[in-house]
């Protein structure tokens, strides 16, 4: 182990408190994108008792990894003082918040090399499991608490910028959206005159295919008359150190959001690549 760097089981403990009291709000999911997500569980029957309480500054993880790529499921509470999660997650919390702070460990959890070690980590013949006992062999650096809270406060600084960026992006993209309908669904281009071609007598003609009035002299294909497909694949003899592929858990709103990175040789290859 390196010098500056620390055992996590020495500042973690779990918490293991039922929901006894039969609360039914706050039903929580974790999400490999590190948040709490609301739960989509069917909870019809469910007796609530059984489920877990996690409080505010307190770690959720899902300690079966079989099915969630190379990504790990934890979330840190913070915005909400209590929720409910599944019997089958495991709930801790930190000691002495005077030694690790909860914010500087969630960045900890946020870093790709956490999930590869905890896909490799994890272990078991019909689903593979990242328990506690490994969980607490996790080194991280633990410099100062002052230096803890400085480097959090630099994270929050750089991600709420990038929050800035994004919800200005989603106006774009609902700026964008809107000018697609306008011009290609109501047909309200700008004219030779610049005025919308539609409400300004703009000659149409009926398409049987899309049963619909559509201006003159469009038409309708097909888009693979457009694109050309990529039927390259990886053969056996290929020989690579580091692959970067996609799955559906790349794909979001319609957008691919990064790749999954494999080292050939270290991380696990998922079952479906095999």
């Amino acid at each position: 182990m390196r010098s500056n760097y620390k055992k996590l089981g020495q500042f973690i403990q779990q918490v293991d408190i039922r929901n006894i009291e039969n609360r039914k709000e706050n039903l929580l999911g974790v999400s490999t994108k590190k948040i709490f997500i609301e739960s989509i569980a069917n909870t019809v029957g469910t007796n609530f008792k059984k489920y877990k309480i996690v409080k505010q500054n307190q770690f959720t993880y899902v300690p079966d990894t079989s099915r969630r790529g190379n990504k790990i499921g934890i979330a840190l509470l913070e915005h909400i003082k209590l929720g409910l999660v599944s019997q089958a997650y495991t709930v801790f919390e930190i000691i002495d918040k005077k030694q690790l702070l909860p914010e500087y460990l969630m960045m900890w959890f946020r870093r790709p090399e956490f999930d590869r070690y905890a896909r490799y980590k994890s272990h078991g013949s019909v689903r593979e499991i990242f328990d506690w006992e490994e969980m607490c062999e996790v080194e991280l650096p633990v410099p100062s608490i002052e230096k803890q809270q400085e480097i959090v406060d630099e994270y929050n600084t750089i991600t709420n910028r990038i929050k800035l960026n994004e919800q200005f992006n989603k106006k774009l993209e609902e700026t964008a959206q809107a000018i697609y309908k306008h011009w290609f669904v109501d047909f309200e281009f700008p004219n030779e005159d610049g005025k919308p071609y539609k409400s300004s007598n703009g000659k149409m003609v009926w398409n049987e295919e899309l049963e619909k009035d559509i201006p003159e002299r469009w038409e309708i294909d097909k888009v693979e008359n457009y694109i050309r497909y990529n039927y390259a694949n990886f053969n056996i003899e290929d020989e690579y150190e580091t692959i970067e592929y996609l799955d559906t858990s790349n794909i979001t709103n319609n957008k691919i959001e990064g790749l999954h990175k494999l080292t050939i040789g270290i991380d696990k290859i998922p079952s479906r690549a095999k």
